[in-house]
């Protein structure tokens, strides 16, 4: 299982950018990223510089929310309406895009509810509920 750090994360957001940047080749998995990276200019700065990146910290008294954290869970929503992973989300993102007019906007309201999933396997010390994840995509959704 792929398991990267919190350094391995940072890194892979900052590299896909400067590829970009440098008009060089993206693996898949990068393009994916680099689409809601460009989704996000307020973060751009954030990405231009590796070493900052390593070592920024994002409290939340801080007012801020964690670039790297944000990206990588859309990326996380982007591969699961991919494959279909947990079933039914494929289905209740479109939904739910249509719902709002945005995929982006919709990106957001599951990213909303995959924090309440994990937040609440990590309290519980389960895994993450596949059920609960889609019945409150569904709900956003109005369905």
């Amino acid at each position: 299982m792929f398991n990267p750090g919190k350094d391995d994360v940072r890194r892979f957001f900052c590299e896909a950018w400067r590829k970009h940047v440098a008009a060089a080749p993206l693996t898949p998995l990068e393009a994916m990223a680099l689409d809601w990276m460009l989704e996000h200019p307020e973060y751009h700065g954030d990405l231009s510089d590796t070493q900052a990146a390593l070592s920024a910290e994002y409290p939340v008294e801080g007012g801020r929310s964690n670039p790297f954290l944000h990206l990588s869970m859309h990326l996380a929503v982007s591969e699961q309406v991919s494959i279909d992973q947990p079933p039914g989300i494929r289905a209740a993102f479109e939904t739910l895009a249509a719902r709002r007019g945005s995929l982006h906007d919709a990106a957001h309201e599951i990213i909303e509810c995959l924090g309440q999933v994990v937040w609440q396997a990590q309290r519980d010390r389960t895994m993450p509920d596949s059920a609960a994840y889609i019945e409150c995509i569904r709900r956003c959704a109005g369905g």
